[in-house]
């Protein structure tokens, strides 16, 4: 194993921050050795309680959810309305070099947290927010959630789902882990910066602007409304029949992608065994397919061509004809998939009730080596530790203890 340092090794990361997407930076900083600090309420962050809607028991010492959003990171509850936790909360930014925050922006001027306020106390902090809808506009102040500000406002729900039909379920997390990559990028830039030159920086995104991010392709064809098939469709009327999702003899889906029909045409049609069809002037080349409407007579084909045979089958004919596809996969197959093992997607964690598979961050350092995978932190876990780090002595936390602004973990 390599003992090359962490990269992000002696960096101070306070993280006044709930649910997902920014504590979905904070995690990645903290995988890379940055000493993040998690500030929570008495109560907890509400993340701490969501397991009944995902379908796991409600289990504070086996929450894989919030081991996934907040392994590696160390926590401290404080009374953010208290003089006295406001006054510790100032202490741990005193030498800190990143926030990392997802309070809504009137939310954070009324605390004297925003960030025109803290670079004159603080010039060389790098300040991370992450909001629903952005900081400006209309809508800057509205509660946002992935299903809302990313799948809804940002045009999946409406254009990607069928026409005949109602949009697709969505899960949660999907949009806050695009969105917390997204802001851990930009706080490693400024971060960067600050270091070379002792300048802060504030670092934004939101949930709504990745999800244009991420549209833009399809946004901006949407400019020319007379080219194309206009989105919501129905599969069977896609400009590219080739781009789409095949049912086989079993009730399973197979998702093929070929982008560039002209390229694939003989290829894939031959490997179906749709041979009559690969000579035909009336579907080859795509410009011909538009012309005669016959998109859908060869969706129509091929879908009834796969579901002759298995989705192992299928998986064969398409790996020898070098076919890009895929199974749609169901999320207990997803836990046996020797692809994801091999590359270490998984972590196994122990816990008082046996052994779980944990899901690991996607970026890999080959000369730094696997991250280690520490519990996430209880409510106030490491209170007494940082608030002595910030020189506190032991009255002062007792008296904060007993005044309730500083909460402190105890096993139940």
């Amino acid at each position: 194993m390599s003992t090359r340092k962490q990269p992000l090794k002696g960096i101070k990361v306070v993280e006044l921050a709930n649910f997902i997407a920014a504590a979905t930076t904070g995690r990645f900083l903290a995988d890379l050795g940055a000493d993040v600090i998690k500030i929570e309420s008495a109560k907890g962050d509400p993340l701490r309680y969501t397991a009944p809607t995902e379908g796991r028991p409600l289990d504070m010492y086996e929450n894989t959810t919030w081991e996934l959003e907040n392994a590696n990171k160390r926590c401290i509850s404080l009374n953010m309305k208290d003089p006295a936790g406001k006054e510790a909360f100032f202490k741990l930014l005193d030498d800190a070099d990143v926030l990392i925050t997802n309070w809504r922006v009137q939310a954070l001027e009324r605390a004297g947290l925003d960030y025109e306020t803290l670079k004159v106390k603080y010039p060389s902090l790098v300040y991370a927010l992450c909001t629903g809808y952005g900081e400006f506009g209309p809508d800057k102040d509205l509660p946002g959630f992935d299903f809302t500000a990313f799948f809804a406002r940002g045009g999946y729900l409406e254009n990607l789902r069928q026409k005949s039909d109602v949009p697709m379920n969505v899960a949660p997390g999907l949009g806050d882990h695009n969105v917390g990559i997204n802001l851990a990028a930009g706080v490693l830039a400024a971060l960067y910066h600050a270091k070379l030159t002792g300048e802060g920086e504030k670092v934004e995104t939101s949930l709504f602007e990745s999800a244009i991010f991420n549209m833009g392709m399809m946004i901006q064809a949407a400019q020319y409304p007379d080219v194309g098939v206009k989105y919501p469709i129905n599969i069977r009327e896609s400009s590219n029949p080739f781009n789409a999702c095949w049912r086989t003899s079993e009730g399973r889906y197979i998702q093929t992608c070929m982008p560039d029909y002209n390229t694939y045409f003989k290829k894939f049609l031959t490997a179906l065994g749709l041979t009559e069809m690969v000579e035909d002037e009336r579907f080859f080349p795509v410009q011909n397919l538009h012309e005669n409407g016959l998109g859908t007579t060869v969706y129509d084909r091929v879908m009834s061509t796969f579901e002759q045979k298995s989705h192992e089958e299928w998986a064969q004919i398409l790996t020898d004809a070098d076919i890009p596809f895929a199974l749609a996969k169901t999320w207990e197959e997803l836990l046996e998939d020797d692809q994801a093992w091999a590359n270490d997607c998984f972590h196994k964690m122990e816990y008082p009730n046996g052994e779980r598979v944990l899901v690991k961050h996607p970026i890999k350092f080959a000369e730094m080596g696997p991250t280690p995978y520490n519990k996430g932190p209880m409510i106030g876990e490491h209170g007494v530790e940082v608030m002595k780090e910030l020189g506190y002595k032991e009255d002062q936390i007792n008296e904060m203890i007993e005044n309730k602004t500083l909460y402190i973990w105890e096993d139940k």
